[in-house]
């Protein structure tokens, strides 16, 4: 681990990989860390140079007094980015993380190759639930939210099958700051980039959990059906689905990134319909030409 002073403020920072692998950058869902990703790291880092990171308000990192937003979220990632001396990465964000993901390929798209966008949302929900959501952990810490959070996190089968697992994601959650998690829940109850998002032009992978109730497949779908030709992946899975399907997870991942880039259409071929335009406006601008040739008729 290793501590980076961006600013004022220190973020905890964990690189793996080798040196001379590209850059992956990889960031926590809300109310977990960067031990999350833990499933990932063995199978990512044979390909790829990993930066994994405590987002603002969690883990190890700063967590200053609220509330945040998504630019600052996104700024954060950036200055790690700066600091590590990296131009560009590939990135893979889950929930939060996702959404942090959105706001870089808006923002940023040159610093990013290509991005996985794991059970996220556009518009994670109404204001209300989130409002109700603060309360209860200004009133209760996050000891109130804890059960109601594994349970949207996690199916009933897995949470049977892997007692471990989520005790250990479990005490993650409940060491969050509180102030950290309130004032990341409301740069996600104020967002809204279900139309910005038709501007992303990077490849995208989109995952979804067919059992994920805190961001469903739909929210998944939306994002898919938005950015030009993104990729949609569903697994078997509730919220944190790098962790419940962490085998399948891992393939999709590795397999999207490392796949050969789309080649770009050649210039001296255009597509069927350019051709078409082009013959159309070629034949518009021959007519009055052709008019003017025609001789006029005999007076009789």
């Amino acid at each position: 681990m290793a501590e980076l002073k961006i600013g004022e403020e220190t973020f905890n920072v964990e690189v793996e990989g080798p040196q001379d692998a590209p850059v992956l950058m990889i960031s926590n869902s809300l109310g977990s860390n960067l031990h999350m990703w833990d499933d990932q790291i063995p199978a990512l880092s044979k390909h790829f140079r990993i930066v994994r990171y405590d987002s603002r308000g969690h883990g190890a990192s700063a967590a200053p007094t609220g509330p945040y937003s998504l630019e600052q979220l996104g700024k954060d990632a950036l200055a790690i980015l700066d600091a590590l001396g990296v131009k560009k990465a590939h990135w893979m964000g889950l929930s939060k993380g996702g959404a942090v993901g959105q706001w870089l390929l808006l923002n940023a798209p040159d610093r990013i190759e290509r991005a996985v966008l794991a059970n996220t949302a556009a518009q994670f929900g109404g204001a209300d639930a989130w409002n109700e959501r603060l309360r209860i952990v200004r009133e209760q810490g996050m000891a109130g939210l804890v059960q109601a959070v594994i349970d949207r996190w996690f199916t009933k089968e897995f949470q049977a099958k892997a007692p471990e697992t989520i005790a250990r994601i479990r005490a993650a959650f409940e060491m969050t700051p509180s102030e950290g998690y309130a004032a990341c829940m409301a740069a996600l109850r104020d967002l809204d980039l279900r139309d910005a998002i038709r501007n992303i032009r990077n490849q995208v992978l989109v995952i979804i959990g067919k059992n994920d109730p805190a961001t469903p497949p739909e929210a998944g779908k939306a994002i898919a059906a938005a950015i030009p030709g993104a990729r949609l992946v569903e697994l078997d899975a509730a919220h944190l689905s790098n962790i419940e399907a962490a085998e399948d997870f891992n393939k999709t991942v590795i397999d999207f990134l490392t796949a050969p880039a789309k080649p770009a259409r050649p210039k001296s071929f255009p597509s069927r319909k350019q051709a078409a335009k082009k013959a159309v406006k070629k034949a518009a601008k021959a007519r009055p030409a052709a008019r003017a040739r025609r001789k006029p008729p005999r007076r009789r």
